[in-house]
């Protein structure tokens, strides 16, 4: 079964230069003239309706598209993909074909290809760095990992937050949303004891950082508390072996984020301008970039409303028999 056939037929008639179904079926009768690519069939394929079951057609594409991969990868491969392999091999911008495509698909096509692309870019792991909730920490900021990966079926992406506390490792997973105006995280602990939601600004290609508000409860604490804080991720190097060991922990008070990301291996080549818009990130606001509800107020407030719905109930019930 194709994968992400449509998206990937607006890519490749980018590369051949097809203005129309009837350019790009013409491209495949170049590399084979018995070619079973058909206009009929292609409408269907093009409006994500279908996906060709010969596998001729995917041996014929293989051939158009000099990619140097068999029919099956063509098949089977993700559209981002497919247009990273088609940037790399014909030496063009990405940019320029995803252009392309969109003009030869319309504006449907374009908007699932480029969320395709964008949730595509967000894989990849990051470390976090947010004001700590536990009023053992108060006032200093704890160092999380976030690790986003590619999911299957409906779920795209998955992400997993992970903080390595005084306590022990805790860790929250679950589903990575792209939506229209804002990156969303719902992440839950397996066995159901935390639970974190993160609203992120919608990210930008090349998706170095991201960055919004992360709420939850308090982790350590005699007593959970509601909280909110600002939290900031930066994209961790691959490559680099040192970003491979836990980024977890409450940091000094007055550490410098700059330097704390070159221990990572994250380049930074001008430390105190990092560490100034981070801390202008994190901390500005008018609750310097957090916000937590004492347990002591909340009470006062059911106590209040409690007695005043008891007693109301009371008057409606009448006198006791």
């Amino acid at each position: 079964m194709g994968v992400e056939i449509d998206r990937k037929l607006c890519l490749t008639a980018a590369l051949v230069g097809a203005a129309s179904r009837k350019d790009l079926a013409a491209a495949f009768r170049r590399v084979n003239p018995a070619t079973p690519f058909d206009l009929e069939r292609a409408h269907k394929w093009l409006q994500g309706r279908a996906v060709p079951r010969d596998h001729r057609v995917y041996e014929d594409w293989a051939r158009l598209v000099d990619l140097g991969e068999p029919a099956d990868w063509i098949a089977a491969c993700r559209a981002d993909a497919f247009l990273a392999r088609l940037c790399a091999r014909h030496g063009l911008a990405r940019e320029t074909l995803l252009s392309r495509a969109a003009r030869f698909g319309g504006a449907a096509a374009v908007r699932r290809g480029a969320a395709d692309i964008r949730a595509s870019e967000l894989v990849g792991s990051y470390v976090c760095y947010s004001h700590a909730w536990s009023h053992y920490f108060r006032g200093r900021l704890i160092r999380a990992s976030l690790a986003i990966a590619a999911g299957s079926g409906p779920q795209r992406l998955l992400g997993t937050y992970s903080e390595a506390l005084p306590t022990g490792q805790v860790q929250a997973e679950g589903a990575v949303t792209m939506a229209e105006r804002a990156l969303y995280l719902d992440l839950r602990e397996p066995r159901g004891g935390i639970q974190v939601v993160l609203w992120l600004f919608p990210p930008t290609p090349p998706v170095s950082v991201l960055g919004g508000f992360m709420t939850g409860t308090t982790f350590i604490g005699p007593e959970p508390q509601p909280s909110v804080t600002r939290i900031v991720m930066i994209r961790l190097p691959a490559t680099d072996p040192r970003s491979d060991r836990p980024a977890s922990a409450y940091l000094p008070p007055g550490a410098s984020l700059a330097a704390d990301l070159a221990a990572l291996g994250v380049p930074v080549a001008a430390p105190d301008a990092v560490d100034e818009a981070l801390a202008a990130f994190l901390s500005g606001g008018a609750g310097g970039g957090f916000d937590q509800i004492p347990w002591a107020a909340y009470r006062t407030l059911v106590e209040l409303f409690d007695r005043r719905w008891l007693e109301g109930a009371e008057d409606i019930s009448g006198p006791a028999p």
